[in-house]
């Protein structure tokens, strides 16, 4: 599917004035970038997927070995500053490696590292960190599991950058149904969906979904991975300091907590930054297709890492992490192309 998606594009390229910037074609050069070669794509959009899904059972035990309490909001933002501020500074310490330089934003364009860093760090992690403290592991990754659906409506419906067509919304609705299935019922003590635990995770997505948008929007006039690695510096900066105005702290300091923490920095810098860069150079449709990935690594993860295999009603679940998907897969899919 890939190889044949890089064909056409090769072909529409000798054909048409239009030039496909997204396929590594816009520096004119005749090869395609290694970028968007399909093992490539496959093999860094999943190393992305899985990282991502890591995120949810290992912000839990972050808060297990840094003794933060769930319910200190303050200390729940201060552990989220942190470990975004920290991100950044990995991303863009790696970044000026290969570049001998730290990537730079343009004066002009800061108030794009503004806007993402609201959507992207500050609004999204706020909700996501109060979220996962107060759901289920697994339940929390079949919810996050959603984004695709709501950036697809995001982009259909409020940036127009794609149309809504029939396909897209059978998808969502698919979508949608898994995670309402996989809140329906649970633990006797946790049955259903709440506001501060599956909701505050949902709106996290909603926010998540902006930020694409606006990353994919802004990625064509700048670099990527300067716009990632600066918004994180800032949006976690932001965070850490309203969080430890606020009173937040960090429990206790031991080596897994910090180790815990590192790891959780890396997974945001390394997985934002390879995504931006596959994003640049393939079409939106090529890259997000491996996000059905994200609710199967987070599930599996979460019942590993979290013990929650046996306090979960593993059929529905099943039937759950099925309609989401099934429900990506059809979103994503490719239309088949007219001669």
């Amino acid at each position: 599917m890939n190889q044949t998606n890089l064909v056409s594009a090769t072909h529409n390229q000798k054909h048409s004035h239009h030039v496909d910037t997204d396929c590594g074609a816009g520096d004119g050069s005749k090869r395609p970038s290694i970028l968007s070669q399909g093992w490539c794509v496959c093999l860094l959009a999943l190393a992305s997927c899985l990282l991502w899904a890591s995120a949810i059972p290992c912000i839990k035990l972050g808060y297990q070995y840094l003794a933060i309490n769930t319910a200190d909001v303050p200390s729940v933002i201060l552990f989220a500053g942190l470990r975004f501020m920290l991100a950044g500074i990995i991303a863009l310490v790696a970044a000026s490696i290969e570049r001998r330089g730290i990537p730079r934003v343009p004066r002009s364009s800061w108030h794009k590292v503004v806007k993402l860093a609201l959507a992207q760090t500050i609004v999204q992690y706020v909700f996501f960190y109060i979220g996962v403290a107060n759901a289920p592991g697994i339940r929390g990754s079949i919810v996050n599991g959603s984004n695709t659906f709501f950036a697809i409506l995001v982009a259909t419906l409020v940036f127009r950058q794609e149309k809504l067509n029939g396909r897209k919304i059978v998808g969502c609705i698919m979508g949608f149904a898994g995670v309402i299935l996989a809140n329906l019922t649970g633990e006797s003590s946790k049955a259903g969906m709440t506001l501060t635990g599956e909701g505050f995770i949902l709106i996290a997505t909603i926010s998540s979904a902006v930020s694409a948008a606006l990353i994919h929007i802004f990625a064509q006039d700048d670099d990527p991975v300067a716009l990632s690695g600066w918004q994180f510096v800032l949006g976690g900066t932001v965070l850490a300091g309203v969080g430890a105005a606020m009173g937040g702290a960090l429990g206790e300091v031991s080596p897994q907590g910090l180790g815990m923490l590192v790891y959780l920095a890396f997974v945001s810098g390394a997985a934002y930054s390879l995504w931006s860069l596959l994003l640049k150079h393939n079409p939106t449709s090529r890259v997000v297709i491996y996000q059905f990935s994200l609710p199967v690594f987070g599930v599996l993860l979460s019942s590993l890492l979290l013990n929650e295999a046996s306090a979960i009603p593993w059929q529905q679940t099943a039937l759950a992490l099925m309609l989401v998907v099934v429900g990506i897969i059809v979103v994503n899919a490719p239309r088949p192309q007219k001669q």
